[in-house]
């Protein structure tokens, strides 16, 4: 397989598994609702589900920027601002994420000793509001702004059908919106999100292979004589 070959094809199954995972995170993932004491005894009473999700979680933070830096290539010469600005912002979301599913990793290792609970939770508490803080910021912002201008690059750069930019904002208005409001605005917005992920895998996919070479590639495409 060549390296354009390898590239569509990375960038589609990432955008397939990725959401995958996420969607395993979410189902399996403890109850955390309270404070920090109630979340590491929810870990504490399912240690196998809860080290799934926060491992899902993790693994999905590290796939989302490739799918997305594949999409952006694709449309990035439509609409170059609109697509740099969502990748970065994008990135900048998975980063903060990735930096709280650590905060995950420890919590499991702090579910395991509950007599110092509370000395524990305290911990927690004092990380999130301290040097915590800029990277939960970052995870929060950076997801809700990239998503929201991936969405409209990909409607403004045509990739894949009308409805799915669209679609991707109302996954944002779900998933940071509507699941505080609701469990099943919650179960809504995983189905959107493996719809939308699934619709862009597919244009990713179908997709010339001509976006994926280089300058040079494309000129040695087409300097190469015809055979007889």
């Amino acid at each position: 397989m060549k390296v354009p070959q390898l590239a569509r094809a990375t960038t589609a199954i990432s955008l397939v598994v990725g959401p995958a995972l996420m969607i395993v995170s979410y189902l399996s993932m403890p109850d955390f609702g309270g404070g920090h004491a109630e979340r590491l005894t929810a870990i504490a009473a399912a240690p196998g589900t809860a080290t799934l999700s926060a491992l899902c979680f993790i693994l999905f933070q590290l796939l989302l920027p490739v799918g997305v830096l594949g999409v952006v290539r694709l449309v990035r010469r439509r609409v170059p601002l609109l697509a740099t600005t969502a990748l970065v912002l994008v990135c900048l979301g998975a980063f903060g994420h990735a930096v709280y599913g650590g905060v995950n990793v420890i919590m499991l290792a702090m579910a395991q000793d509950l007599p110092a609970l509370e000395t524990h939770a305290e911990v927690l508490a004092v990380a999130e509001q301290g040097v915590g803080l800029p990277f939960m910021a970052a995870g929060l912002l950076g997801s809700v702004l990239g998503f929201v201008l991936l969405g409209v690059t990909v409607w403004r750069g045509g990739l894949g059908p009308r409805w799915l930019g669209p679609a991707l904002i109302v996954w944002v208005l779900l998933e940071f919106l509507g699941s505080s409001l609701s469990e099943w605005a919650g179960y809504a917005s995983g189905l959107v999100f493996a719809v939308v992920f699934a619709a862009l895998a597919i244009a990713v996919w179908r997709s010339s292979i001509g976006h994926w070479q280089t300058a040079a590639e494309g000129e040695l495409v087409t300097t190469e004589p015809v055979p007889a």
